[in-house]
């Protein structure tokens, strides 16, 4: 997305519009734009990029907030600003200063509190006893691309101190479940082990595949033809494209598996992925199948509203 791109333009929301709002936005778009559903479509492809790119600053809330506030542009790059008194902890004896950044808040005085209480309380008994302690651990929150949760993959985490981390995603992650990175917290005290980094994942929703457990549900829109007389027909999973059979007289709703095709596991099995069929006619009317429609007397004798 270039830096031009409002993210809230490319969704089509407005800028008050609620974290819902926006996720229902992206839902919609990437299924239309998606490029399993408008294969060889460069323009599509390049749509899908830039809604992506938008809902990577505006799925998020904290960097919602900061695009908001201008510290980053429309590509999610920092923007420069003007330091303030606040920015800063404590300026060292060289005029330096020390940057304070950290989403734990309030939590900061309550840790120092019990470091000052520590420290004088070792001092009275101890006459200034070394103290060793461990650094305290760091929250983060990290976006994880769907297919990226389901298959495994290797991540880049951006820290406050300006250096980077890449966090190996586990196959098979789920959204909400929390990774925990030794020694990449805080430094510790006194020669203490450093804190670890606390890694919160959220899973970004798919426009075409859904999780359910270990496996992994779609709806695939089906020809008349299709249904009527069964068929081979191209079906996206996690790990590509592959060919399935549907059967002849297929309804909507029918739901077949493709095993195998699901979210992958621990023990290197993955689970199913589960089609459910929806027959779609024609956008434009066809004389020809109107015709037919007319003249079928088993399509007029046959009632699928019969028995409830």
């Amino acid at each position: 997305m270039s830096a031009s791109a409002d993210p809230y333009t490319v969704l089509g929301v407005a800028r008050d519009a609620s974290q819902d709002a926006i996720r229902k936005a992206y839902r919609a778009l990437a299924k239309k734009h998606h490029p399993d559903l408008n294969p060889g479509n460069k323009d599509a492809e390049e749509r899908f990029k830039q809604i992506s790119a938008a809902y990577d600053i505006l799925g998020d809330a904290e960097k919602r907030a900061r695009f908001d506030r201008g510290e980053i542009d429309a590509s999610g790059a920092e923007t420069p600003r003007q330091n303030y008194y606040r920015d800063f902890a404590e300026a060292g004896p060289g005029g330096g200063a020390q940057r304070y950044e950290s989403r734990e808040g309030f939590a900061d005085f309550a840790e120092n509190d019990d470091i000052f209480a520590e420290l004088f309380g070792r001092r009275a008994g101890g006459g200034g006893a070394h103290i060793r302690m461990r650094g305290a651990d760091l929250p983060f929150h990290l976006h994880v691309d769907f297919l990226d949760a389901v298959n495994g993959a290797t991540r880049r985490l951006s820290l406050p101190d300006g250096s980077t981390l890449d966090v190996a995603i586990p196959a098979g992650i789920r959204d909400g479940q929390m990774l925990r990175l030794k020694g990449k917290g805080r430094p510790g005290i006194g020669g203490g082990p450093a804190g670890d980094a606390l890694i919160e994942i959220e899973v970004v929703p798919h426009p075409v595949f859904r999780r359910d457990g270990d496996d992994i549900r779609i709806d695939l829109p089906v020809s008349l033809t299709e249904a009527v007389l069964g068929g081979r027909v191209d079906v996206p999973t996690p790990t590509g494209t592959v060919t399935m059979t549907i059967p002849k007289n297929s309804n909507s709703g029918t739901i077949l598996r493709i095993r195998g095709k699901g979210v992958a596991r621990r023990d290197g099995t993955r689970g199913d992925e589960y089609v459910t069929l929806s027959i779609q006619l024609p956008k434009t009317p066809d004389p020809e199948l109107e015709k037919f429609a007319a003249d079928w007397d088993g399509g007029k004798r046959y009632n699928p509203r019969e028995g409830g």
